[in-house]
C-alpha cells in the first residue's frame, strides 16, 4: 500500500478546473519530484493533499485512511507537512520560538537540537527575529519547523527559489541527510536538475493532467517530452 494516494482528483479555483483526473502515489521512504511550467498545477495538487484546497471529486488516501474531506490542521496532525514557497514564518518571533511553536501540537517533536545539528546556521540566529533572517535563513526556518513535528511526509514547495547558490548549496546538503535517513519527501522545483538529484520517481504536470510518470534517468531521456514540458529547465 503507498503511503499516499490520489485517484481522479479533481480540484478547482471557484469555476476553474485546475487539476483533472490526477493520479499521484508516494511509496514510505520515498522521494517524489513533481515537475512542471508555472501554471502547471503543482502547487494545487500540494494544497489539495493538504486541504487546503479540497477537491470536487476524486480520492486522497494517506496510510490508508481517507482524507480528501479533512481540514489541513486535520491532515497536518495526521503527520503530513508542507513548507509553502511562501514560507510563512512568524515574522516578529524568534527562530527558536518558531520552532518550539511548530512542536506545541506534534506527538512527538524532534528535539531541537538535532534541529540545530542539521541547521548550524539557525542555532546561531536563534534569537533574531524571523523578519530579519535573510531569505535564505527564513527558508532554513521554514524547513526546520516542518521537520520539527517528525512528519511521515514532507512536502516542499519550491525550496530553492530564489534563494542564493551557497544557501542552494546548504540546503541541498540537508535534504540529502533526509534522503539518505529514509525520509519521504514530495519536492516541487522549477530547478528540474536540483530536483531530479533527490528523486526516486518523477511526475511532471502540464495545465492540469498529468503527462508523465517514470524515473529520472527515463524522464532527462526523453528529450522531446522534457522540450515540451520542462523547457530550458532541464
Amino acid at each position: 500500500m503507498s503511503l499516499l494516494e490520489a485517484r481522479a482528483v479533481n480540484s478547482y479555483y471557484g469555476d476553474s478546473h485546475v487539476l483533472f483526473d490526477i493520479d499521484f502515489d508516494v511509496e514510505p521512504n520515498e522521494v517524489v519530484a513533481l515537475l512542471g511550467r508555472n501554471g502547471a498545477g503543482k502547487t494545487t495538487l500540494l494544497h489539495s493533499i493538504m486541504g487546503v484546497i479540497r477537491p470536487r471529486s476524486g480520492r486522497i488516501a494517506f496510510a490508508g485512511e481517507p482524507i480528501e474531506e479533512r481540514d489541513p490542521y486535520e491532515i497536518a496532525r495526521r503527520d503530513i507537512q508542507l513548507v509553502p514557497e511562501t514560507r510563512r514564518i512568524f515574522s516578529t518571533l524568534s527562530v527558536e520560538e518558531n520552532l518550539k511553536i511548530a512542536a506545541l501540537t506534534s506527538r512527538r517533536p524532534l528535539e531541537l537540537g538535532w534541529i540545530y545539528e542539521v541547521f548550524p546556521r539557525l542555532k546561531e540566529r536563534r534569537r533574531s527575529r524571523g523578519g530579519n533572517l535573510s531569505g535564505g535563513e527564513q527558508q532554513m526556518l521554514a524547513v526546520a519547523r516542518a521537520l520539527i513535528r517528525d512528519p511521515k511526509l514532507l512536502m516542499l514547495d519550491e525550496p530553492f527559489e530564489g534563494l542564493a547558490p551557497v544557501i542552494v548549496r546548504d540546503l541541498s546538503r540537508v535534504i540529502r541527510e533526509l534522503v539518505r535517513a529514509g525520509r519521504t519527501i514530495v519536492i516541487v522545483e522549477q530547478n528540474v536538475r536540483a530536483a531530479l538529484q533527490f528523486a526516486h520517481r518523477v511526475y511532471v504536470l502540464n495545465n492540469g493532467h498529468m503527462v508523465y510518470h517514470g524515473t529520472p534517468k527515463e524522464l532527462l531521456a526523453n528529450a522531446e517530452l522534457t522540450a515540451t514540458y520542462l523547457g530550458a529547465a532541464v
